[in-house]
């Protein structure tokens, strides 16, 4: 069969690409998306005409182009050939043109919380301004708050563009960590796959460049940790790891693997030094701008108590299960379901430390699933954006192993629809009054097997492990 036609797809995809990236540019300067709100009634933000100036708006059109550009290059380090780019332009330019389309819709949050933000370093001096009490974050991501205060543009636009940034890098961290999986197989499309994936994953889409949240920031970190610590190269996966950690708490929900791979003699004690130290690079600047360490060192506990009367936030956890209207003692839910995640993560331990040195990838990537998907599945007080980690990872995962591929269409799903909840883009999903006997018993249930999966394939991951030579599960 003559298939001469296929060296015709790479300047087909790179030809549609350019009109979507254009697309995007002109989007950002021109489109009118208030016919969107048709589709947000009722929901937590608006839609609303294209902020700032013309130029302004071009300049934001040019960063996704940019970032675009970025992305690109970020491939051609890796090895992608021309065919590969050429290929690659069509999803990235349709990730960007996506954002584009999300830019002006103004979350709840972001009226609330960010766009007041702004007006505090506006109002006290930028930088110098972190030494107030301003905001929930810790300071890497009030670095780049203080720095937006001194630009021109629309803060809506910055801020959303930032967190495109690290859309990007998630892509990358995705690619590489795929690629470590596989054994790094020339030619392989498998990592193209997650790069174009991750690119375009809906819950990626929405986060950032609509709601306007910065997950991707500790979450791209994490990939680029876990690929590098399962090549090996630990120092380096254990500065990304406290990188993230500084930007966002829910870093912890992956970081018992390094206690894992530690137990399992795969990473030594004094590489895991490189956390603290790493940590404490990322705070010095605000304590040079006179931000008191104690307040630094209490966010985290802070946002941990900020939601003590609400057991789940419209995430998809256990507390979904509770009929709705049902009197619970929430403080005694909540201190179960902390128990319980602790005794996960306290098994996962056990069962590297038992593994010791056989303990490979394979095994390593099945626990990291348990651990993003089963400990925010357990503990109270969760986000629908907590979920994050298990949507990226278990995509990564998939692309690496196809077989994997139920635990990533689950926790997508069940963490898709519970944004939904929230944003109710063409939704509805009616969450108040007790109107249903379950608040989102599906989303959970999905959730709940995609935790389910994880387990079963960590315990074939344990015999296989247990079934070889010890020389043979060195390998980190």
């Amino acid at each position: 069969m003559d298939r001469s036609w296929k060296r015709y797809i790479p300047p087909v995809c790179g030809a549609l690409g350019l009109l979507c990236l254009a697309g995007a540019v002109w989007a950002a300067v021109e489109l009118d998306i208030t016919w969107l709100e048709a589709f947000n009634e009722g929901g937590s933000g608006t839609f609303g005409p294209a902020l700032g100036e013309p130029g302004q708006r071009l300049a934001a059109g040019l960063t996704l182009a940019a970032l675009a550009a970025l992305a690109l290059l970020l491939l051609r380090l890796e090895g992608a050939g021309p065919a590969a780019l050429l290929g690659m332009l069509l999803p990235v330019g349709a990730a960007m043109l996506l954002r584009a389309c999300c830019l002006n819709y103004e979350s709840h949050d972001f009226a609330t919380f960010l766009a007041r933000w702004m007006e505090y370093f506006r109002a006290n001096g930028g930088f110098a301004a972190i030494a107030g009490s301003v905001g929930d974050y810790n300071a890497p991501y009030l670095y780049f708050l203080a720095a937006v205060s001194y630009l021109k543009a629309p803060d809506l636009y910055a801020i959303k563009l930032f967190s495109v940034l690290f859309d990007v890098l998630l892509a990358w961290g995705g690619f590489r960590l795929v690629n470590v999986l596989r054994g790094r197989r020339e030619g392989d499309p498998a990592p193209l796959a997650a790069f174009a994936l991750l690119l375009v994953l809906p819950t990626v889409v929405l986060n950032g460049s609509l709601w306007g949240q910065c997950d991707a920031i500790y979450a791209a970190l994490c990939l680029h940790a876990l690929a590098l610590v399962l090549e090996g190269r630990n120092v380096p996966s254990v500065v990304l790891l406290a990188a993230a950690f500084s930007f966002k708490l829910q870093t912890v929900f992956l970081m018992p693997l390094w206690g894992a791979l530690w137990l399992a003699k795969k990473v030594r004690f004094r590489e895991l030094m490189a956390f603290p130290l790493a940590y404490l690079a990322t705070i010095l600047p605000a304590l040079r701008l006179g931000k008191p360490l104690g307040e630094i060192l209490s966010v985290y506990f802070h946002q941990a108590g900020e939601y003590n009367d609400r057991l789940s936030l419209n995430a998809p956890s256990v507390y979904q299960f509770l009929p709705a209207g049902l009197d619970v003692d929430k403080a005694l839910a909540a201190r179960v379901g902390i128990l319980a995640a602790f005794a996960l993560v306290l098994a996962l331990l056990l069962l590297a430390l038992w593994l010791g040195r056989r303990m490979d990838r394979g095994a390593a990537m099945a626990m990291a699933a348990v651990l993003v998907t089963g400990v925010p599945f357990l503990l109270p007080h969760m986000h629908d954006r907590y979920f994050i980690l298990a949507d990226v990872l278990c995509l990564c995962w998939a692309c690496a192993e196809l077989r994997r591929l139920p635990a990533a269409v689950l926790a997508e799903g069940a963490s898709l629809a519970s944004y939904l909840v929230y944003i109710r883009l063409k939704y509805n999903h009616v969450i108040t009054l007790g109107r249903y006997q379950f608040v989102m018993a599906l989303e959970a249930l999905a959730m709940l097997a995609a935790l389910g999966y994880s387990i079963a394939v960590l315990a074939g991951e344990i015999r296989r492990c247990k079934g070889k030579p010890l020389e043979e599960g060195s390998p980190s």
